[in-house]
């Protein structure tokens, strides 16, 4: 019989939610799109243009993947790839460019790629590929999380409230799985934008609060507890 692991039992990391992608692509439609699809599997997504852009993105926040262009405006992505390594960031990195000889390939993964994908290429294959990589991740997510009444299926993207699916939106899940991801704790809001939100993010605005009465309009009133002046914490018994 399987069994899933309740919030009372401690922190459950959970797999393709709340995560945020580091996308390095200097074509703005291919970069849109690629955040655009991304973005409807859940995951936040920052765009950088350069190698500069991307190295400085990548000390501000903390990323679990990077998908990487290699011909860039200011030098190689795989050069990037490589201080990257040598400064010990172990997030996946896909190589996403049109540079497709084999020669090509193996350098890649030598110098550090742990995917290669190259131009042209379908959307649909892309985030196939992203999400191989962080299942491969040491530190495996939970795939199903449960709250009280409320089922999380993090994979499927899909809650159940006493065994009724309840739809929720990309961000609404997200949040709910962020929440999730860290059972028992107190999530600031800091924590929150970092894991479920991205560079679109207005400063100042009531987002994560609009999105919190969201799910407590759906989930019930007390799924989601605020913790005063310290943020949000998923309801043991939600």
């Amino acid at each position: 019989m399987t069994t899933h692991p309740t919030l009372a039992q401690g922190r459950k990391r959970v797999y393709a939610a709340a995560m945020r992608i580091l996308v390095v692509e200097d074509e703005a439609e291919i970069a849109q799109a690629v955040a655009e699809r991304l973005r409807a599997e859940s995951f936040g997504v920052d765009v950088a243009g350069t190698i500069a852009a991307a190295r400085s993105e990548a000390d501000l926040h903390e990323y679990d993947a990077v998908v990487l262009d290699r011909r860039l405006p200011d030098g190689e992505g795989l050069a990037l790839c490589g201080e990257w390594r040598k400064a010990g960031l172990e997030f996946p990195v896909l190589m996403l460019t049109a540079m497709d000889q084999t020669g090509d390939v193996v350098d890649g993964f030598s110098g550090g790629a742990d995917d290669y994908l190259t131009k042209p290429f379908a959307t649909e294959e892309l985030v196939a590929r992203v999400h191989g990589l962080l299942r491969r991740r040491p530190t495996r997510r939970m795939e199903v999380v449960e709250a009280g009444d409320l089922v999380i299926e993090v994979s499927r993207r899909r809650v159940k409230r006493d065994g009724v699916i309840v739809p929720l939106t990309t961000k609404e899940f997200a949040l709910l799985a962020f929440l999730a991801d860290r059972a028992g704790e107190v999530v600031d809001r800091f924590d929150i934008l970092e894991s479920c939100w991205d560079q679109a993010y207005e400063p100042g605005s009531n987002v994560i609060d609009v999105h919190v009465a969201a799910l407590r309009r759906k989930l019930g009133s007390k799924a989601i507890e605020t913790v005063r002046g310290a943020g949000y914490r998923l309801a043991d018994g939600a």
